[in-house]
């Protein structure tokens, strides 16, 4: 029988319901025991979906809940920070959902204490098991392209109004595109290269009043390679979502990950053989040769699964398993953040430090 670890979700909005529930749930040890929220049409669903939870107006209920193991923040960006050094001085384990602070200077602190309690503390990247990154990390880590010597990669959107009643949408830290959908960008760029040596990026507000940085382009730069960021509100018609070139070839992959699109409507991983299957229209497009062939086609993408990430941090806590998504690591995605924002302000390439 499974050692049960019991988990307190803070946060029962889109990312509480939508991107953490479903895959706690999917996990067999992991147990969603409470749940913090405090709008009516939100409690509703959680009593529906999850009847086990219990639902509680506060998250000093689940720090002081000696039975809670496992703490998650699905929670605004500015609050990770108080919320998780609460949940660490309580002695539990936590899970942050991306991006993990406003700056590296509280990611470390953080990571600081979290050491001190003997605590796991990690950062829900979840995009590392999209199936196109997943794709992207095989061909790469089986050199079908060489040496990649341009990588680029967008994440981009269209709603041209400000949608209402969201904290996205206000001028806060933490907020912005930047901080939103750069956070994953940045973080797969820094799974497949490391640490770049240098960072520059030009941020836009593109939407009338809108009052968050809603474009960017960012660039990462290597010895022998550059990495391209992009992401922006404003793009109808949307081109490939990445393009990787090497010195023996390419790979084009348009399309997203499909898990989000069936999340949102409803559906669930639990129970569900073909979860996060991609459809052979949005495989991607490999020209290459390789050990003396030419390769050219399709080749099917990997099935992506966000479940992987709450099996991972159940296996962490038990001792079983490495963490996958170290705090460190998402530490330095704030910094590439950091450096990013600098760069913009100065007009200017910054090295990274």
């Amino acid at each position: 029988m499974s050692k049960l670890v019991n988990v307190g979700l803070i946060g029962f909005g889109m990312a509480g319901s939508v991107f953490h529930a479903p895959f706690i749930t999917n996990v067999p040890g992991l147990h969603l025991s409470k749940i913090r929220e405090t709008r009516p049409e939100n409690i509703a669903v959680a009593n529906k979906r999850y009847p086990e939870a219990t639902i509680v107006g506060s998250a000093k209920a689940i720090f002081e809940d000696a039975a809670i193991d496992l703490v998650v923040l699905a929670t605004p960006n500015s609050s990770h920070l108080s919320l998780a050094k609460e949940a660490l001085q309580a002695g539990k384990h936590v899970v942050v959902e991306k991006p993990f602070t406003v700056t590296s200077a509280e990611a470390d602190e953080l990571i600081a204490l979290a050491e001190s309690k003997g605590k796991l503390l990690t950062v829900f990247q979840n995009r590392r098991w999209d199936s196109d990154f997943k794709t992207i990390l095989k061909i790469v880590s089986e050199n079908l392209l060489g040496e990649v010597v341009e990588y680029e990669a967008h994440f981009d959107r269209f709603r041209n109004f400000l949608k209402p009643d969201t904290w996205k949408e206000e001028d806060a830290p933490g907020s912005g595109l930047l901080y939103d959908l750069g956070s994953h960008l940045i973080d797969q760029a820094l799974c497949l290269f490391g640490l770049p040596s240098e960072v520059s990026a030009d941020l836009r507000t593109q939407r009338e009043d809108s009052q968050i940085v809603d474009n960017f382009h960012l660039m990462l730069y290597y010895p022998n390679l550059r990495v391209i960021l992009r992401a922006g509100m404003l793009v109808r018609e949307q081109g490939p979502r990445y393009k990787i070139y090497g010195d023996r070839g390419s790979f084009l992959k348009y399309g997203l990950d499909v898990q989000e699109a069936a999340l949102k409507e409803g559906q669930s991983p639990k129970g569900n053989a073909d979860w996060g299957i991609e459809p052979e229209a949005i495989w991607g497009k490999l020209n290459t040769d390789f050990e003396g062939l030419h390769i050219i086609g399709k080749i099917e993408s990997e099935a992506g699964d966000y479940s992987a990430f709450y099996q991972n941090v159940y296996s962490a806590i038990l001792g079983d398993e490495e963490l996958e998504v170290k705090p460190d690591q998402a530490r330095d995605t704030i910094r590439v953040i950091e450096l990013a924002m600098q760069s913009h302000k100065e007009k200017r390439t910054i090295a990274f430090s």
